[in-house]
This record gives C-alpha cells, structure tokens and sequence, in this order.
C-alpha cells in the first residue's frame, strides 16, 4: 500500500505562510506583547495586598462569601511563597487568551446556531480541534511567532475556543420555540429577537461556555512555558528540568488555587445569569395585560 507523505505540504504551507504573511504575524505580536503588558500592568501596579482585596470582593458580587474567604486565604498563600508576579502573569495570560477566545467562539456560536450549514461545517472542525494533542498547537504558534509568550497565548486561543462555540450554540438553539414565535408575531426584527431573547435566555449556557475556555486556557499554562511563555508554567518547567520538586509542587499549588477561584467565580456568574433568563421567561405574562387594556386595538372599534 502506497505511503501518504502529509506531512511535507503541511510543511510546505507553514512556511509558505512565514515568507509571504511575516508582517502580518509580526503586527500580531505587537498587538498581543501590548494588550498582555496592559493587563499585567493593571494586575502588579496596585500593591499585592489591594489586589488581594479586589480578587476577594468580585465573589461577593455574586453574594458567594465562601468563595471570597477562599480567594483571600489562597491569594495571600501565593504571596506567601513568594509567586505573586509569576501568578500574575499567568492570570494576564489566562485572561487574554480566554477574552479573545470568547470574542471569536460566541460570534461563531450564535451565527451557527442560526445556520445549519454553519453547524454542519463547524462541528467537524471543533471534534478535531478538541482531540488534536496541546502539544501540536505549539508547532505552527513557534514558526509563526517565535520564542516568547505570544506562541504561548496564540496556541492556547486556538485550543480554547471549541466550549464557547459549542455551548453558546448549545444555548440559544435551546432557547423555547414559542418565545422565538411570540417575539415574531409582535414584529421583532432577526436582531432584536436574538439580542432581547435569545442570548439573555442562553446566557447560562454561554457562561458555561466561558467558564470552560478559562479552564482550557489555564490548562495551557504550563505546556505554554515550554516555549517562553512567563508565568507559573515556567516555574513548573524550571522545577522539571532541574528536579527540583519543592519549586515545582508551589509552582503546580499555585495553578490550582487560580483554576479553583476561576472555576468558582465564573459558575458563580453563570448561576446568577438564570435570573435574566427568569425575567425573559416572565415577560411574556404581561402582554394579556398590555393587550387587555387596549381591546379596540385588537377586536376593532365597537358600535
């Protein structure tokens, strides 16, 4: 049986694309060096302490006073020994990757839960984006970028996005049939229908969606130190390849404690979205009330 060589025209394009699209993956450096600068320097100019408060206090806004002790308690652990920039780095990271990966999955979400073709093209694509080893996302990052954090936060963009295109069309495809109807009769344009029903009432699918591209972006941290990516996965790689397991174990600590606090905070946020979709759901019983009060618009001008 004759052999495939796939491999040498994947080649072949890599480097295509690195000639050809140079300037382009440069300007995207720029951009992804200055918006990580930004965010750090948002996370490590107020003292480490204020911050502490801050990351404690966002619990509360979801009224999760466990989850606040949790944040203070595990925030100032990571003082403690002495991670608190390379936890912050990672967390500018994580976050980065995570928003942009949101702003590209939603979009693709919603446009193929209004189109069955789309559906039919991006579910395919996720199934293999979602079974390729991480490992494989770091090759064409490293060609394309270089050495450095951008590979790390490119390749773990690309590996984040499936659970938000996923759920968010998971979630206004779940949307109830008779409250798309209903939004019809009374004349509701396509885009008034998805932006007042729709993505209100899928808003805890779409937080669901958002709470798991976190936790595959934080999943990344440490194979992104493999590659130069600063942070908590360069001090897990550091404690790797010099056997040092005490640096190592704070390194990994560390990563826990933030996927926990991420964890908690956006399910948190995600529960607390059920209320927007209880009002929606609420909406509908005023219209008899509306309507009642206006019979003539209805039945027409009585004798």
């Amino acid at each position: 049986m004759p052999e495939i060589d796939v491999g040498t025209p994947v080649s072949q394009l890599v480097d295509w694309l690195t000639t050809h699209l140079g300037p382009f993956f440069d300007a995207i450096s720029v951009v992804m060096l200055a918006l990580l600068d930004g965010v750090l320097y948002l996370l490590t100019a107020p003292h480490a302490l204020l911050m502490t408060v801050i990351f404690a206090a966002l619990p509360l806004l979801a009224r999760r006073w466990g989850l606040a002790l949790f944040a203070l308690v595990a925030f100032l652990f990571v003082q403690a020994m002495g991670l608190w920039v390379e936890t912050m780095e990672t967390l500018a990271v994580v976050l980065v990757a995570s928003i942009i990966a949101v702003l590209i999955g939603v979009p693709i979400g919603i446009w193929a839960a209004r189109s069955r073709g789309v559906s039919n093209v991006v579910r395919p694509l996720l199934d293999f984006m979602q079974t390729l080893p991480v490992f494989v996302y770091l090759i064409p990052a490293v060609f394309f970028f270089g050495i450095g954090v951008v590979p790390g936060v490119m390749a773990t963009v690309v590996f984040a996005i499936p659970p938000a295109v996923r759920l968010t069309e998971l979630g206004i495809r779940s949307v109830d049939e008779e409250v798309v109807e209903a939004a019809h009769a009374f004349g509701a344009k396509p885009g008034q229908i998805l932006r007042e029903a729709q993505l209100p009432l899928a808003l805890p699918s779409i937080m669901a969606g958002v709470n798991q591209t976190i936790m595959l972006a934080l999943s990344m941290v440490v194979i992104a130190g493999l590659v130069g990516a600063a942070g908590l996965g360069v001090v897990v790689v550091r404690g790797i390849s010099t056997l040092d397991v005490g640096a190592g174990f704070e390194g990994g600590l560390a990563v826990v404690l933030i996927a926990i606090y991420l964890d908690r905070l956006t399910g948190a946020f995600a529960e607390s979205g059920g209320s927007l979709r209880g009002l929606m759901r609420r909406r509908p019983a005023l219209l008899p009330e509306a309507t009642a009060s206006t019979p003539s618009a209805i039945a027409g001008p009585t004798s």
